[in-house]
């Protein structure tokens, strides 16, 4: 048992570790930890056990067949910024600020899990076509779009007693050319206009948008689009977030600018 991770979740009584799938269950007022720092972000109350997921083992990123990779929901963020497997992991993890500390203990299921619309974990992996893997407590697997995974300000597709076990980014995204942009209000604060935009060699074009939004939103258009045909499609855009981070109408604004930017960075690659 480890109990310098409970601290500050006074009301703790036992830490579980599993080491296999049959002993991933939930017993009344537990609940799965991956680093922990996300059940520290705020008041946890009810909480009595922990299941600490780290104990299982699972290998941070593996290699799929189609060339893309699995990141397991442990994997830290330190973990896949240090992974030489696409150019915007490094700068989707040094999204979330934080000393060297969080980055080495916060996993990347774990800052998805929680929802935040300024998630970076979930601008990286909504942006890449990225898919969660969840385990059913009746032996099942299923799989969603990261896209419908999150669908809301701490809000995500889990049923009680599922975990999600990885993310799988396909190799055709991680082929693509693509770039992001972000912006915070102040220049240590949390993201509040976050776009990722990808150029896929079949000559698809996507732009994906979080932080000015509540959840993830994908624009999908065959081609480059005009300038005019991007401007209309965000328009058409019906969940934007609001929050002391940054108004409606200031993020909408640079979400338009940024998408332009990329628009036409990627569209002179393309």
């Amino acid at each position: 048992m480890r109990l310098a991770r409970d601290v500050d979740l006074i009301d703790i009584e036992h830490v579980r570790l599993p080491h296999s799938r049959d002993e991933l269950w939930l017993e009344p007022g537990e609940a799965f930890m991956g680093g922990g720092t996300a059940l520290y972000s705020e008041p946890r109350p009810g909480i009595r056990g922990l299941v600490d997921l780290t104990a299982m083992g699972w290998p941070p990123i593996e290699e799929l067949p189609d060339g893309g990779i699995r990141i397991a929901a442990t994997c830290t963020l330190e973990q896949l910024a240090e992974a030489d497997s696409h150019p915007l992991f490094r700068p989707c993890v040094d999204a979330l600020f934080g000393s060297w500390k969080i980055h080495r203990v916060a996993t990347v299921g774990g800052n998805i899990c929680l929802a935040l619309p300024a998630g970076p974990m979930t601008s990286l992996t909504s942006g890449l076509d990225g898919t969660a893997v969840i385990w059913a407590p009746d032996g099942r697997d299923r799989r969603t779009p990261i896209i419908g995974f999150v669908r809301g300000p701490q809000e995500i597709s889990l049923a009680p007693g599922e975990l999600l076990r990885a993310i799988e980014l396909p190799g055709s995204a991680l082929r693509s050319p693509s770039a992001m942009r972000r912006t915070s209000l102040t220049p240590m604060g949390r993201s509040a206009v976050f776009v990722v935009a990808r150029a896929d060699p079949g000559g698809d074009f996507a732009v994906t948008i979080t932080a000015s939004t509540t959840c993830p939103v994908r624009l999908g258009f065959t081609g480059v689009p005009t300038a005019a045909e991007l401007t209309k499609a965000i328009d058409g855009i019906d969940v934007w977030y609001a929050d002391p981070h940054g108004s409606i109408d200031w993020r909408a604004d640079l979400t338009k600018r940024f998408a332009e930017e990329l628009r036409v960075e990627l569209g002179e690659a393309a």
